[in-house]
């Protein structure tokens, strides 16, 4: 057996995933209410998964390396031989062999016990970045050594193999949980300062709104959330459209696209402004005329703006699909139309006689490209996706960018 500290004694693993969730959930709630509420909820999430997701050690045992040296071995314990004074150490000449095993993940793993284990534990050095596998031998037997450490080895192997099965569910499950209880604690503090009026611009929709082209089952104000940038000073909310009924709006625009399809001769060969303008039609029957296109907003004009008391919270571009460079110069319009309280964008792509495929396959692509891009969302749509970028002049500050691809009739 290698010289070291016994490993994976020390602590329960079952038992502390049990108190894992907790222990979680305390340091949400241990963050200051401030820098809290003006932190990104992201970036936020993200750095609460690197800390709490549990990285189960890898050995790289392809980067093994091994180290010789003359030692002094001491023969006072071994019962072959015939000592008759064994309290104090009896040293031979021998050799001293070390393998060196790097490893990444955490080294605090090494010492947490799986539901499956041995009673004979595989002993080793813990350092930094590797475990060091010490055996000593007064013979020469080079295949003897390397049977213990091959069995040290894989004794260990398995041990961590145990583990990751053991947190595997755990890990899947932690960012789920930190969104929830980041949500969670977000509203609460909100409610406790009392801005709960804070957190709703009303956006009246016409009782009479036209059923063609949606059909909610029920009517209801428009909520606004509120943002800020990461910062510790007081948390001022500031309002931005909230995600249903950012949906809402893409759901009037994808329908007016069904109308479209079904009556194709109607909409043949129309340009974008005009395809933008029974856009807006239907938006400004949802929302009392807000729905402007052609509006100044930031740096230029956008397509497709919804204003609500003098501040934007929808701002969409329409474009036909003309290649890659035409797509991104439409997404670079669009984030510098977005001012820096703007957080939900949208650009829509017209396709018309090209390959639809083809071209669903290459947007996932351009949009991670882009030097603002930070992740893809899940977003359920056959035509359709969901990102997440940074503002053009603040990494804090995110958009969300719904790319919404449609057949047009040629």
């Amino acid at each position: 057996m290698a010289r070291g500290e016994p490993l994976f004694t020390k602590y329960d693993l079952g038992l502390t995933l049990l108190g894992q969730d907790q222990k979680v959930k305390e340091a949400v709630e241990r963050i200051d209410a401030n820098a809290f509420l003006n932190s990104n909820q992201e970036d936020l999430c993200d750095e609460l998964c690197q800390e709490f997701t549990i990285n189960v050690p890898l050995l790289k045992d392809g980067a093994i390396e091994l180290d010789q040296r003359e030692a002094h071995v001491d023969v006072s314990q071994d019962p072959m031989r015939m000592i008759f004074d064994r309290s104090q150490p009896i040293y031979m000449k021998g050799t001293e062999i070390t393998f060196f095993v790097p490893y990444e993940g955490d080294r605090n793993l090494f010492g947490f016990r799986p539901n499956s284990f041995t009673l004979n534990p595989p002993c080793a050095q813990i350092n930094q970045s590797e475990l060091a596998f010490t055996y000593t031998r007064l013979d020469h037997n080079s295949e003897a050594v390397r049977r213990d450490f091959q069995s040290d080895l894989a004794s260990i192997q398995n041990h961590l193999q145990t583990q990751r099965n053991q947190v595997k569910q755990y890990n899947e499950t932690v960012r789920s949980k930190i969104q929830r209880w980041i949500t969670e604690r977000r509203e609460r503090l909100l409610k406790s300062q009392g801005m709960a009026a804070a957190l709703g611009y009303p956006m009246r929709r016409r009782p009479d709104a036209p059923s063609t082209y949606t059909a909610p089952t029920i009517r209801k104000k428009v909520s606004i959330a509120q943002t800020a940038a990461a910062t510790a000073k007081p948390f001022k909310p500031e309002p931005t459209l909230d995600i249903a009924e950012y949906e809402h709006i893409l759901s009037v625009i994808s329908n007016m696209v069904a109308v479209m399809e079904r009556s194709p001769n109607a909409f043949r060969g129309m340009k974008e402004e005009d395809l933008r303008q029974h856009f807006l039609v239907q938006l400004n029957g949802q929302y009392e005329g807000q729905a402007t296109g052609e509006t100044f907003n930031f740096e230029g004009k956008t397509d497709i703006l919804i204003r609500v008391e003098g501040k934007n919270i929808f701002i969409a571009e329409c474009k036909f699909w003309d290649g890659p460079e035409s797509f991104n110069k439409a997404l670079d319009q669009l984030l510098g139309y977005a001012s820096w309280r703007d957080t939900k964008i949208a650009l829509l792509i017209f396709n018309r006689d090209r390959n639809l495929t083809t071209l669903l396959q290459k947007i996932p692509e351009l949009v991670k490209n882009h030097p603002n891009f930070r992740k893809q969302q899940e977003y359920k749509s056959e035509s359709g996706f969901r990102f997440l970028l940074h503002h053009k002049d603040d990494k804090a500050r995110d958009l969300i960018l719904t790319v919404a691809v449609f057949e047009v009739p040629a």
